[in-house]
């Protein structure tokens, strides 16, 4: 066991408590990181307040990067002081839907309770997402993980390990878009921008990027957006829908909803054109609902389809970002909205719930 400095959340929806807490060593299968950083995520801040509900105490934080400093028994392909992305994406590889390609919804259940993770008096400490990346360091198992080149820095690399691959992969992985589609995405915060600069790196034809800040529709144009629609806007008359498709001149064949809120669900399937999708990325609280007129969208053959974080495998996905980011295609660097430290992990989500459109970033 080694005692490591982690933000532990103790009650929902009160501030994070720097502690000392154990980590035990890499087991079978496992690798032991030493984090340089980690994102913060609105799933981590969703976590956090209880709208998903959980075990507590708990670490949270899934959005990482660091250096292998243990590699446990079979553990192959990963050396000692390799740079490594740190996902939560734990996958078994042989349940049904990672077989069938989809490692993101793996159906072997992990249970973060009797984790890595413990109070320094022994008691339970609950690893969040299988992560619990808002610590000193990390044990995860093996499929979490893929290692980057030493020229990307610590904080583009956490970047990959999931606002981007959520955004760029809703698009690529499971829209599947083709060169000329139009596309609409509701929500020009951190997931927002990687599918709007998905959708350009696809070749869409119009990108309108949708939000409540005109501040956050600046920022999506530098990302690839062709338009922008301001919610808000009085001259919209509360149907932002219109100003899309007349930006467009029709429908959109894809809509990406990236933002956690059922009022966004309930709209998105008005920016549709004929047999047009709605891909749902964004994550409500649990038992929000929305509403929507089916006949509507059974008679042009319109339809809505989940997606979890881009669909990714990351193996696959992770390296060719690497490599469009360091050819100029990708935007990560960007992304990032400031850096700070683990003591003032408080903060760092004060100013992420204040609506910033990129990532804070804990840096170890």
């Amino acid at each position: 066991m080694t005692l490591i400095k982690a933000a532990v959340c103790h009650d929902f929806g009160q501030p994070l408590q720097i502690q000392d807490v154990a980590l035990r060593n890499a087991q079978a299968g496992e690798l032991g990181i030493t984090l340089e950083a980690v994102a913060i995520c609105h799933s981590d801040i969703s976590y956090a307040d209880g709208a998903w509900g959980g075990s507590l105490p708990a670490v949270y934080g899934h959005e990482a990067a660091g250096r292998v400093t243990q590699i446990g028994d079979g553990v192959t392909g990963i050396n000692l002081g390799d740079r490594v992305v740190v996902t939560l994406i734990r996958s078994c590889g042989t349940c049904p839907t990672c077989s069938s390609g989809k490692p993101v919804i793996c159906e072997t259940p992990y249970d973060g309770d009797t984790g890595p993770l413990t109070m320094a008096d022994g008691s339970k400490l609950h690893q969040a997402m299988a992560c619990g990346a808002f610590a000193e360091k990390v044990v995860v198992h093996q499929s979490q993980v893929v290692r980057v080149a030493d020229t990307l820095s610590p904080e583009s690399a956490a970047l990959l390990a999931c606002g981007v691959i959520t955004g760029v992969g809703a698009v690529v992985n499971a829209a599947q878009l083709r060169a000329g589609q139009d596309v609409v995405v509701i929500g020009a915060g951190g997931v927002g921008l990687n599918a709007i600069q998905g959708a350009r790196i696809a070749g869409a034809r119009r990108i309108i990027a949708v939000d409540m800040t005109q501040d956050k529709l600046n920022v999506a144009r530098d990302f690839g957006a062709t338009d922008g629609v301001l919610i808000d806007d009085p001259a919209v008359g509360g149907k932002p829908w219109r100003a899309a498709k007349q930006a467009m001149g029709r429908g959109a064949d894809a809509v990406f909803v990236t933002v956690g809120v059922s009022a966004a669900y309930d709209d998105a399937p008005r920016y549709l054109a004929p047999a047009g999708r709605v891909y749902m990325v964004g994550m409500p609280h649990v038992g929000a609902k929305s509403t929507y007129e089916p006949v509507m969208m059974a008679a042009v053959g319109q339809g809505m389809i989940g997606t979890k974080m881009g669909d990714t495998v990351i193996r696959r996905d992770i390296p060719w970002m690497v490599d469009m980011y360091e050819q100029g295609r990708l935007k990560l660097d960007e992304l990032i909205a400031k850096r700070w430290r683990l003591d003032q992990i408080n903060d760092a989500i004060a100013d992420t719930k204040s609506g910033v459109a990129g990532r804070n970033i804990i840096m170890f």
